[in-house]
């Protein structure tokens, strides 16, 4: 694995290896890699000629100060996963290389997607997100962008910037992965002890009962039990909510259409985010 952490450095080795027919694949992260991430990698080497990882902690997409300071950082532990599983290239650029003295900052235009979920509950989350994103892009230039449906809204959020850019980019979105009991993999959880890990796994739950009735229960019904079944635990949560495929919250679950259910609640100060599939329009009866 070759380590790149000036931009003009990696944009360089891009260049020349683009002189022969190559794809590139790449996984952005912001490392406390978990085995989430590496399947995303493994993913990109399986399509592509090489396969390129970021490590790089973004200031902006934090609206809590705090949460910033707090996010784990496992550097030498990342780099043992990524050689082992293959990764070619780790790209690990400082602030300063990312949002260098000239950088522009942009507004981009999200639509509805920015003031709901977690662009309500986090504000000015999405703009840092596609502010690092489209500069990661803009240095990496691949062919093939992957990112996890555990973060379905910024999927959403990317997917649209890449878009209304006209990045040449195409973007694969991979099935959240779970421990054995459910919980899904996210560097937040570096952060929760033992007795939180087990309070943690009742997103899982709730997410499970929705998609258990969602066809038994009316929307507002299974809102109510899960929201109770949070608090009860101690949650705080910040949203519950069940919606069709691109968020739009829906009154009435049927059975010919894409049904999402979404969660973000906070156990103590480490603030987690999941989501199910509780229907899919391609399985429908």
């Amino acid at each position: 694995m070759i380590l790149f952490k000036r931009p003009d450095d990696l944009i360089d080795f891009i260049q020349k290896k683009r002189k022969s027919i190559i794809k590139i694949g790449f996984v952005p992260t912001m490392g406390a890699l978990h085995q989430g991430h590496i399947s995303l990698i493994e993913k990109s080497k399986s399509e592509n000629d090489i396969t390129i990882c970021s490590i790089f902690i973004n200031p902006t997409q934090f609206n809590n100060p705090n949460d910033f300071k707090k996010y784990p950082v496992t550097i030498e532990a990342d780099i043992e996963q990524l050689e082992l599983n293959g990764c070619d290239i780790l790209f690990m650029p400082s602030v300063h290389d990312i949002y260098p003295e000239n950088f522009q900052k942009s507004n981009f235009e999200l639509g509805y997607l920015d003031n709901i979920l977690e662009g309500k509950h986090r504000a000015g989350h999405f703009q840092g997100v596609c502010m690092v994103v489209k500069r990661l892009l803009e240095i990496v230039k691949c062919d093939i962008l992957y990112l996890g449906q555990k973060d379905y809204q910024q999927c959403m959020v990317i997917k649209k910037m890449a878009s209304d850019l006209n990045i040449p980019v195409e973007i694969k979105i991979s099935p959240t992965i779970r421990e054995e009991n459910g919980l899904a993999m996210s560097s937040r959880n570096k952060r929760l002890n033992e007795a939180e890990k087990g309070v943690a796994l009742v997103i899982f739950e709730v997410l499970s009962f929705l998609k258990d009735n969602i066809f038994e229960l009316s929307i507002p019904a299974l809102l109510q039990t899960g929201e109770n079944k949070l608090t009860s635990k101690g949650f705080k949560v910040d949203y519950i909510e069940i919606t069709d495929e691109i968020l739009n919250p829906i009154k009435n679950a049927e059975k010919n259409q894409t049904i999402v259910a979404l969660i973000a609640a906070s156990i103590g100060d480490v603030r987690l985010i999941d989501n199910m599939m509780l229907n899919h329009a391609n399985n429908a009866e």
